[in-house]
């Protein structure tokens, strides 16, 4: 069975409870911070899967916040700890579906139009896999029309096609993110505040409420009311951002050692080096990290292979040297990167 799924024997052997009783540890695996709306999507999950949910799909969320904290990602998470397999998310940026008569692409042209044939891009996909996460990016982007489209998906688990067929979404999860009031976030990072200041915690709150006001007032309220949980991302933190660096080096040294067989392993001054170099900004999330790593790890490693200094078998060690990072074979040869750091000091090699 498994090899005719495509999936490990162990997820075919796994039941479900084991899945859903161990789904936080599997999302905070996947995504850095925010415990606490991860365990809330959890807690809705299994609510739901124990029949609580009457006819409604598995769980609907919509996740608030600025851009790069992880919203995308835990839709990834949740995506393959319920549906393990290829094509466990269908995935529709609602800014192509900005027109009121956008609403046939979704789910499909009625008799006698252009694409009457081809059927809804969002009813065709749940019909031909019933079990996956429907993730709607940018909700608020989406025109009102194919907003109140969606009323009978989030409250009955039920939509009809151009074709007059019911599809079924009960055993689907919806996930909705949206920018509405990250700008706040913004503006109160670059607000000096006055006397003593405010306390951060107190701070967070008071914005994260200005968040879910903002995107209550611009959806519509009969859809805002269809809605399980409204969770509110708020931003990266520096410690939060360096874990991020942790598992993007381990992520890009798996490929490396699949690929051409050199071991990478990564000292904690790069790290170190990697936020000053570009890697931390706190209005853009994660996002600049990965670009930090592609510019200043991922470039030198792949120059290293093609001049050979690096062969299959070999092993460099990342250590950051004089603003810069260094690559080290075990050899005790030096084959320096040109990284350009902000503000960063020398470290010596120190492994992780």
């Amino acid at each position: 069975v498994a090899e005719l799924a495509g999936m490990p024997a162990a997820r075919v052997a796994s039941t479900d409870a084991d899945r859903l009783l161990a789904l936080e540890s599997h999302l905070a695996s996947r995504v850095v911070g925010h415990r606490a709306a991860l365990t809330r999507i959890a807690h809705v999950i299994r609510r739901n899967a124990v029949g609580f949910r009457g006819t409604r799909p598995m769980g609907t969320f919509l996740l608030l916040g600025p851009t790069g904290v992880g919203k995308t990602e835990t839709a990834r998470a949740v995506a393959e700890a319920l549906y393990p397999g290829v094509g466990a998310m269908a995935r529709f940026d609602m800014a192509e579906y900005a027109e009121p008569h956008s609403v046939a692409r979704l789910v499909g042209a009625p008799p006698g139009y252009v694409g009457y044939s081809d059927g809804g891009q969002l009813t065709e996909a749940v019909r031909r896999r019933a079990y996956q996460l429907v993730l709607l990016d940018e909700i608020e982007k989406a025109h009102r029309d194919v907003l109140e489209a969606l009323l009978g998906l989030l409250d009955e688990a039920r939509l009809t096609d151009g074709r007059g067929r019911t599809v079924d979404f009960r055993h689907t999860v919806v996930v909705m993110t949206s920018n509405l009031g990250a700008e706040l976030y913004r503006e109160r990072a670059t607000s000096r505040s006055i006397g003593f200041g405010a306390d951060r915690g107190v701070l967070g709150e008071t914005t994260a409420q200005s968040v879910l006001s903002a995107a209550r007032s611009a959806l519509p309220p009969e859809l805002w009311n269809r809605i399980d949980e409204t969770l509110v991302y708020g931003p990266l933190g520096r410690d939060e951002i360096a874990e991020v660096a942790r598992r993007l080096l381990a992520e890009s040294a798996a490929r490396l050692l699949a690929d051409q067989g050199v071991e990478v392993l990564a000292t904690e001054p790069v790290i170190d080096l990697l936020l000053e170099g570009g890697g931390y900004e706190p209005s853009l999330g994660a996002r600049p990290m990965r670009r930090a790593i592609a510019r200043h790890v991922e470039a030198p490693l792949a120059e290293a292979v093609l001049r050979g200094e690096l062969r299959r078998g070999d092993r460099a060690v990342l250590v950051a040297r004089e603003g810069r990072v260094a690559l080290e074979r075990t050899s005790g040869s030096l084959i320096d990167g040109r990284v350009a750091s902000h503000s960063a000091a020398a470290h010596g090699p120190r492994h992780s």
